[in-house]
């Protein structure tokens, strides 16, 4: 349970196995990392992925004290954990990207199993995953929290510009990739900078324009950029979104768009970013039009989506996403099947903000679903956005389902959370990456709601 709430977050049934579970190795100072033989495994639950949803998920299951050592296994085939959030920051120059990743094993719990491979399928009709090397690993719980793709190849020559250390092009939203952000930005003396944002659902939709507000603030210090006279000034800075406004809460777009204006940056609206040719940026419109836009700097966001993994099987909705109740976040055919977090077909921002919340709903009624209870329909849609708009400060969007304001300071002090704060800044830069570290991927932070016990 949660301990007294904080206000610091500006922020069933058992199925048979395959074979009998097998004993348990030796105790190591990190999660025991299985080289999968060719024997079946089997367990409680099975987490898949290992992000920010499948720590927070794997860690609170664990610390309920309902589950022994290697009840609980968590698969997933990457050798790093990336503070993703984080990635924005550096793509503005206030963080260094290697400082956001750390090697995933030794954050798992020894208490859980951990299987360093990807999922080459699922059987939810047999309650069993199928690993890349043709292992099977069964499960009486499964919840399936591997995030999603993030598709360079979604724009034609967006891999190779980005690869070309010479190409002003750059994208926050891969790590190889996100302090050229800062690169470009820095070398930009003079020309027209471009900053975009595609259709369809990506992570953090705030974030193509946050990387936007502080490459602003940049110029705007270095003396390239006035916003009382931008048509004097030597830089012309674009957003070109393929979304009709700023941002997808009424109250917040007003108020993004209010900036916009007041800054003199020009608005490409329904404009979505298609292909990059040499220094042009092509663009389709919303009624097909095509649009040529040449830049000297482009700061880029692919279309993202279900991993095929997910998208290809039994567990996906017509968009590829997994199909789970929106509130109770269980499968709607498969009972012992959950997911949030970027692979959920949720009909909210995906966020880690997000995932604090949807966390301890899912494992509260994946607990009730083993002792046989009803799951409740208890999350709400809550998510939350920092956007840092340029000068230390921060808008803090909060927000639920249907774009509504749930507001944090708003509820208990009648703060304005629209009005950009330096409190907000600092909880961004600096609360928010603490307290994900300390607490939230060891499964004792509920955003909002403060600690969990």
């Amino acid at each position: 349970m949660f301990r007294n709430p904080v206000t610091c977050q500006v922020a069933s049934c058992a199925t048979k196995r395959l074979v009998a579970p097998q004993a348990a190795p030796a105790v190591r100072h990190f999660a025991t990392v299985s080289p999968v033989d060719a024997a079946s495994r089997s367990h409680k639950v099975v987490v898949v992925g290992g992000g920010s949803a499948g720590l927070s998920v794997s860690h609170q299951l664990l610390r309920s004290g309902k589950f022994a050592k290697e009840d609980i296994a968590v698969v997933d085939p990457a050798e790093w954990h990336h503070y993703q959030p984080g990635w924005t920051l550096v793509g503005g120059g206030l963080k260094k990207k290697e400082d956001l990743r750390q090697p995933l094993a030794p954050m798992i719990d020894p208490k859980l199993k951990f299987y360093n491979h990807k999922v080459g399928t699922f059987t939810p009709e047999q309650n069993y995953i199928t690993l890349d090397n043709g292992d099977k690993i069964s499960y009486d719980q499964l919840v399936v929290v591997p995030g999603f793709h993030v598709d360079l190849t979604s724009i034609k020559g967006l891999p190779e510009a980005l690869a070309d250390p010479k190409a002003p092009v750059s994208t926050i939203y891969q790590y190889n990739y996100c302090d050229k952000a800062i690169t470009t930005i820095e070398a930009l003396r003079k020309g027209n900078a471009i900053f975009t944002q595609p259709t369809g659902i990506v992570k953090c939709a705030g974030a193509p324009q946050k990387v936007m507000w502080l490459a602003w603030d940049h110029w705007r210090r270095a003396g390239l950029y006035d916003s009382k006279n931008p048509a004097a000034s030597p830089i012309h800075i674009t957003f070109a979104t393929g979304l009709p406004t700023m941002f997808g809460v009424p109250k917040y777009s007003a108020k993004l768009d209010e900036l916009r204006r007041e800054r003199g940056v020009e608005g490409l609206f329904q404009h979505d970013l298609v292909s990059i040719d040499g220094n042009t940026a092509n663009f389709v419109r919303a009624d097909g039009e095509k649009v040529a836009r040449k830049f000297d700097l482009l700061h880029a966001v692919p279309k993202m989506g279900p991993h095929a993994f997910v998208k290809n099987s039994a567990l996906a909705d017509q968009a590829g996403y997994v199909d789970v109740d929106q509130e109770t976040l269980r499968h709607k055919k498969f009972h012992n099947v959950w997911s949030i977090g970027d692979a959920a077909a949720l009909p909210t921002s995906k966020t880690a903000a997000a995932i604090t919340s949807q966390a301890p709903v899912m494992v509260s009624n994946l607990l009730r679903a083993i002792e046989g209870k009803e799951a409740e329909p208890a999350y709400d849609g809550y998510t939350s956005c920092p956007l840092t708009v340029g000068e230390n400060k921060v808008l803090l969007a909060e927000f639920k389902y249907g774009g509504i304001p749930k507001e944090t300071f708003g509820d208990m002090f009648g703060i304005d959370q629209a009005t950009p704060r330096r409190a907000f800044y600092h909880l961004k830069k600096d609360f928010f990456p603490w307290v994900y570290n300390k607490y939230m991927v060891k499964g004792q932070w509920g955003g909002p709601k403060g600690w969990i016990r």
